[in-house]
């Protein structure tokens, strides 16, 4: 049930604090309704329809997030649709996304498909 990303592991550095650092794969053949919250960090292969509340998140080409979600760092390879809240946001060439992002620090690489509102937040 958990593996390791067939793409790697290139998320940005967060800060770590007393929470663990935990990793959770919600494999491509998944599909979860509800939501979800962790302390670490989550990455969707699958479909999850809810919102999401993690330390970091990563969707992989294959996965589909709808929902509303939270986190520090958020990486898009797959699709994504709903709004984000975070510190990092990046989508990579592969993303999908028709999101609303509140972000301090944006990569939107080329070929990534957008449909969205994006508003820089003040840093702390």
């Amino acid at each position: 049930m958990f593996t390791k990303s067939a793409e790697g592991d290139t998320m940005p550095a967060v800060r770590s604090g007393s929470a663990s650092g935990a990793r959770s794969v919600l494999s491509s053949d998944l599909r979860i309704t509800g939501n979800i919250s962790t302390t670490g960090m989550i990455e969707v292969l699958g479909d999850v329809q809810g919102d999401i509340d993690a330390r970091t998140l990563l969707i992989g080409a294959e996965g589909t997030v709808t929902g509303k979600i939270r986190a520090e760092a958020v990486e898009v390879r797959g699709n994504l649709s709903g709004s984000a809240s975070c510190v990092q946001f990046t989508l990579r060439s592969t993303a999908v996304a028709s999101v609303q992002v509140t972000y301090e620090t944006l990569v939107i690489e080329s070929g990534a498909v957008i449909d969205g509102k994006f508003k820089h937040a003040a840093a702390k």
